[in-house]
């Protein structure tokens, strides 16, 4: 038996419950881990809250919160290729299976080794903050010297771009509240505050991780525009992240963080018993960067 925290119906945080379930039995294509760390995400709450119901609406509860996570392998099925019992791994979780877990599956296909140096806490944000920004990058090809807008740069997406994007050689210019002016400059940013000045110019790129009105203002600012949130960017002719999702996209963030070039920039970790805590700032849209769950 293993500890989760999920909830038995769709809706706000009071739905949500901890309880005890068998320690699931991995498909043929999954991996069963003992989760170390999980990243806490938007997406963590949209899902409970049935707000994307092709997802999981469909799905049986109990469904426990959480998509990405860190941890060791203790049983693969027998598909699953390149990975064996006692492996660090990072990956994404079957939607419902979830990862504010003591253990939970992993996609076999979506799950990648990490260094023996690289900590829980790093590994465990790499599938959603760290493959995004590898495939916005790659999708937007830009080349060195070319200027890109970061819509909303304090997130853990938003953070990750700046780094990346200036190791690609990239100028980088990021918009957020006045509190992240100092991450934005640590990372070598330009930064606009959009609380008391105008977000304008001209770029060879816009990425969009805020969504909504916000994003409808800085459309027009960029030759390429890309959105990682709001799927609603195709209508003002700009594109989704195509997402990949796969091993090899998993192995190159962990690698650029082994290296020192990516920090998730990790400003709380909490326990398990704390998760919904987490969760709770990050709904909040309050979360200062990137939030984890040490288990």
């Amino acid at each position: 038996m293993s500890t989760a925290l999920g909830y038995r119906a769709f809706g706000a945080a009071d739905v949500q419950e901890f309880f005890d379930r068998p320690d699931p039995v991995p498909g043929p294509a999954e991996v069963l881990v003992r989760v170390a760390a999980a990243g806490v995400n938007p997406l963590d709450h949209l899902l409970r809250s049935g707000h994307v119901p092709d997802l999981n609406g469909r799905l049986p509860f109990p469904q426990v919160i959480g998509m990405e996570a860190a941890g060791t392998v203790l049983a693969a099925g027998e598909d699953v290729t390149g990975l064996d019992v006692g492996d660090r791994v990072t990956g994404f979780a079957l939607t419902g299976a979830g990862t504010y877990a003591e253990t939970t599956l992993l996609l076999g296909e979506s799950t990648a080794r990490i260094p023996d140096a690289l900590p829980w806490t790093w590994a465990a944000t790499i599938p959603v903050a760290g493959t995004t920004t590898l495939d916005v990058l790659d999708q937007l090809d830009l080349p060195k010297g070319a200027s890109l807008l970061v819509n909303g740069i304090g997130g853990g997406v938003g953070i990750a771009l700046a780094q990346l994007a200036r190791d690609r050689g990239l100028v980088v210019t990021g918009t957020g509240s006045t509190a992240k002016r100092p991450l934005a400059a640590k990372y070598g940013a330009a930064f606009i505050d959009y609380t008391t000045e105008s977000v304008e110019g001209s770029f060879d790129a816009v990425v969009d991780t805020v969504g909504g009105q916000s994003l409808r203002d800085v459309a027009p600012l960029g030759k390429k525009l890309v959105a990682v949130g709001d799927a609603s960017v195709t209508e003002l002719g700009g594109e989704f992240v195509r997402r990949r999702l796969d091993r090899a996209s998993l192995e190159r963030v962990a690698e650029l963080m082994a290296e020192g070039r990516l920090d998730p920039n990790i400003t709380g970790t909490y326990p398990l018993a704390r998760a919904h805590e987490a969760l709770a700032l990050v709904e909040s849209r309050h979360a200062a960067d990137k939030l984890v769950i040490s288990i």
